[in-house]
């Protein structure tokens, strides 16, 4: 089992329904082989927001989680993950990582 499996397995326990995501992480493959719906975005901040307001919308029943990848895609996304902490609004963010 690899890595992106393992977390995807924790996600569909939490009863993560969809996974916003930014193209080119391991995590969107696998997520998705558990029914967890990938929606894939063309820019890492506005997926960002996407799972912000998930959690909004649903008062923090559903919590929003985003992937992509690391390095620059992490950088991109941080202004989404700074308004959602400034609001104390409950996301989940999982970068990308290098393969080793």
């Amino acid at each position: 089992m690899k890595v992106a499996d393992a977390v995807a397995k924790v996600l569909k326990a939490e009863g993560v329904e969809y996974l916003f995501a930014y193209p080119v992480n391991p995590l969107i493959e696998a997520a998705a082989k558990l029914d967890i719906r990938p929606i894939i975005v063309r820019q890492e901040r506005i997926g960002l927001h996407m799972a912000d307001a998930m959690s909004r919308v649903t008062s923090g029943e559903k919590i929003g989680v985003f992937c992509m990848q690391s390095g620059p895609g992490s950088e991109n996304a941080f202004g989404g993950v700074a308004q959602a902490y400034g609001d104390s609004s409950p996301i989940v963010v999982l970068p990308g990582g290098y393969t080793r």
